[in-house]
C-alpha cells in the first residue's frame, strides 16, 4: 500500500465479506472541518472485528475497516483551526465514514489530537480507541471527580486494550484504588505492570472481595459481556456505586435488581459524539491532547505489545485472526517504515 505510486488514487485495504484485498478509490479532498491524513500507523480492535462480522461488504461494496489511526495532515478544510499541514496527529474514526486501513483519510479535526512527541507512529496508533473509551467511561460516564480521590474501582477484563489504559487512567488522574480481573498468569502480571493494586480472576468476585477483605467497589467499569457479570456486580458493589458497561448485553436483565443499593448503570459508547455530532464532540480531541501531555511526562505508558510491518493484507488479515483469537494482551499495531 505505497504512499507514493499513485498520488491520485486512494488505496486501501478492504474486505469484500470473505477476505481483504486492495482496492482503489478516488482521492478525498479535505473541506470544511476535515483534514487529509497520510496514514503511518493503524492498530487492530475487537470493534474491528465485530464490524467485519456484523456489515461484512462485498467486492462491489468493499468495507474498510480501521478506527485507530496516526500520520501527517496533508492538507485542511477551509474552517479548520486546530491543525495546519505537515503535522503529526492521532485519532479514532468514526462509524459513518471509510477507516483507516488506507493511505489517506478525511478527519473531522474535532476529534482529532496531536501526537505525543515521545511515542513513535506505531507507538500512538495503539491509544486513541483505548483511551477515547476509558476517559469517558470514568470521567464522562462514571462521573469520577477529584471528590473521589481514594475510593475503590473495579475493572473487569483489564488486561485488553482498554484496560490497559484504564487502569492507568484510574490510578493517576482518578486517584483511585484499582482491583483488576484476569485469567491467565500472564495477564495478572499485564495488569499489575499497568499499576493495578489487586488483579482477581473473573468470577466468584464475592468470595474473592471477601476472602482478600476488600472494600466493596464504588465504581465498576465492565469491558466483559454484561449477562456474565451482572448479578455478581450487584452483590459487590457498594451501595449508591455507579456500574458503566461496553459490551452488548446478550439477553434482557431485571432493572429492578439496582434498586436496593441505589446503583447508577450507564453505557460507554465512544461513537456517540461523532455519531450524533454532539455539541461536545471536541471532547474527543481535548481528551487525546491531554493524554500526549500525560505520556509525554511519563505518566502514562504505551500498551504494545506487538508490531506488524508493512500495512498490507497478509499483515491485517493476521491481525484480525489474533484479535478474534481473544488472547491478545494490550494492543497490537501495524505500521509502515
Amino acid at each position: 500500500m505505497s504512499n507514493s505510486n499513485d498520488k491520485l488514487k486512494l488505496q486501501a485495504i478492504a474486505f469484500n465479506g470473505t477476505e481483504f484485498f486492495v482496492c482503489e478509490k478516488p482521492m478525498p479532498e479535505a473541506s470544511g472541518r476535515d483534514l487529509l491524513v497520510e496514514i503511518k500507523a493503524i492498530s487492530i480492535n475487537p470493534i474491528d472485528s465485530k464490524v467485519k462480522h456484523m456489515v461484512g461488504g462485498s467486492a462491489e461494496k468493499p468495507l474498510i475497516l480501521g478506527f485507530d489511526g496516526c500520520g501527517i495532515v496533508k492538507s485542511i478544510g477551509e474552517k479548520v483551526s486546530l491543525f495546519k499541514p505537515g503535522d503529526e496527529v492521532y485519532y479514532v474514526g468514526d462509524m459513518s465514514r471509510d477507516g483507516s486501513n488506507a493511505n489517506y483519510q478525511l478527519m473531522d479535526e474535532r476529534i482529532v489530537g496531536h501526537k505525543p512527541d515521545s511515542l513513535s507512529f506505531a507507538e500512538a496508533a495503539a491509544m486513541p480507541l483505548t483511551t477515547v473509551t476509558a476517559w469517558e467511561s470514568l470521567f464522562h460516564r462514571l462521573r469520577i471527580g477529584n471528590e473521589d480521590t481514594g475510593k475503590t474501582i473495579l475493572l473487569i477484563g483489564a488486561a485488553g486494550g482498554v484496560g490497559s489504559i484504564a487502569i492507568q487512567l484510574a490510578k493517576q488522574v482518578g486517584k483511585l484504588k484499582v482491583i483488576a480481573t484476569a485469567s491467565r498468569s500472564e495477564s495478572k502480571a499485564w495488569c499489575e505492570k499497568m499499576g493495578a493494586d489487586v488483579v482477581l480472576e473473573h468470577h466468584n468476585l464475592s468470595a474473592q472481595f471477601a476472602q482478600k477483605k476488600l472494600d466493596a467497589p464504588d465504581f465498576i467499569l465492565c469491558m466483559g459481556v454484561p449477562d456474565d457479570y451482572l448479578g455478581e456486580m450487584i452483590e459487590i458493589i457498594a451501595p449508591q456505586g455507579s456500574i458503566c458497561l461496553l459490551a452488548n448485553a446478550n439477553k434482557p436483565f431485571d432493572l429492578n435488581l439496582l434498586k436496593p443499593k441505589s446503583i447508577h448503570l450507564v453505557w460507554e459508547m465512544m461513537f456517540t459524539r461523532s455519531k450524533f455530532e454532539t455539541k461536545d464532540m471536541g471532547e474527543q480531541g481535548k481528551i487525546l491532547n491531554t493524554l500526549s501531555g500525560l505520556i509525554d511526562d511519563n505518566k502514562i505508558c504505551c500498551p504494545v505489545t506487538r508490531q506488524l510491518n508493512p500495512i498490507n493484507v497478509a499483515n491485517i488479515t493476521e491481525a484480525h485472526n489474533t484479535i478474534e483469537a481473544g488472547s491478545m494482551i494490550g494492543k497490537l499495531t501495524l505500521f509502515n517504515d
